[in-house]
């Protein structure tokens, strides 16, 4: 068996974590292979002596990797996706970053995570992705993504205009900053600190939140995921800014964007003991009085 790892080139991802996994794994004969980019900089800036294996691409780490661990935060993770792709290969967060609703396992229980893998005490937690169309050149072939879709006008511009369509049926035409169309995952990211609601994670729907909308009555709505969202931008530019959860691109006003559910789902390992409730809580500090 071999296990990947994948991690930013941040100080945050020293080489013990690197050093504590290839030690786990070699004890349980499992190979090890690092994302090059990470491993050239534990190399080079913490002085990591160990030779260990490596991949560049999706190609490389699909063809040889069973898990993937992913070392960070939530963009870290999102990341991980257009790395893992349509693979299927279960993916493994552990969070050195800041929030972590993704990457939900806490960095001082990596052994410990480490052990629940290798002894599979763990669950698959099947995420719903949503898929873009109708942006020419904007994402290649990673047109997906597991947390949103934006609009968003561009720079410090005036607002623009989204026609929205539900499957061909006319639901508005928001005057505002932007919009997002979020999954369940991404209910608690972007879409949440514009007031929308949050999600389980397996819930068949979308959120479309609009940003500072221009009417105070325009709310969130959530529609299932089986329908096709359909968008026309005008505005006074002559292009506006989309983005799939961390990549963004330009487009051209007057384009025809369309969202749908992608036809895969990515796998997030839910390790024995976890669950989104208590994520939830944690992450979001329901529940405690800071009053004292």
């Amino acid at each position: 068996m071999t296990i990947g790892v994948y991690a930013r080139s941040t100080k945050d991802n020293h080489s013990g974590y690197i050093e504590q996994i290839e030690n786990y794994l070699k004890s349980e004969d499992v190979d090890l292979i690092v994302y090059e980019p990470y491993y050239n900089f534990l190399r080079t800036n913490f002085g990591l002596k160990t030779e260990l294996k490596t991949f560049s691409t999706s190609e490389e780490l699909i063809s040889k990797a069973y898990y993937l661990i992913c070392l960070g935060g939530d963009g870290t993770m999102l990341e991980a996706v257009t790395v893992v792709r349509k693979s299927g290969i279960p993916v493994l967060g552990v969070n050195t970053g800041r929030l972590g609703f993704l990457s939900s396992v806490n960095k001082d229980d990596l052994h410990k995570a480490l052990k629940l893998l290798m002894h599979e005490k763990f669950t698959l937690d099947k995420r719903e992705l949503i898929e873009i169309t109708g942006c020419s050149g904007c994402f290649e072939e990673v047109n997906y993504g597991l947390n949103e879709f934006t609009i968003h006008k561009k720079d410090s511009s005036s607002m623009i205009n989204i026609d929205t369509y539900i499957d061909g049926i006319f639901l508005n035409t928001y005057f505002a900053d932007g919009l997002i169309v979020s999954t369940p995952t991404g209910s608690t990211a972007y879409s949440l600190s514009c007031g929308g609601p949050i999600m389980m994670p397996d819930s068949d729907n979308f959120i479309i939140t609009p940003i500072a909308p221009h009417n105070l009555t325009v709310r969130p709505i959530v529609i299932p995921n089986n329908r096709e969202i359909r968008f026309s931008v005008t505005g006074r530019n002559d292009d506006f800014n989309v983005s799939l959860d961390s990549r963004s691109s330009q487009v051209p006003t007057g384009s025809e964007i369309r969202i749908r559910k992608a036809n895969f789902r990515i796998n997030l390992i839910n390790l024995e003991g976890q669950n989104f409730f208590t994520t939830l809580r944690n992450k979001m500090m329901w529940g405690l009085d800071h009053r004292h």
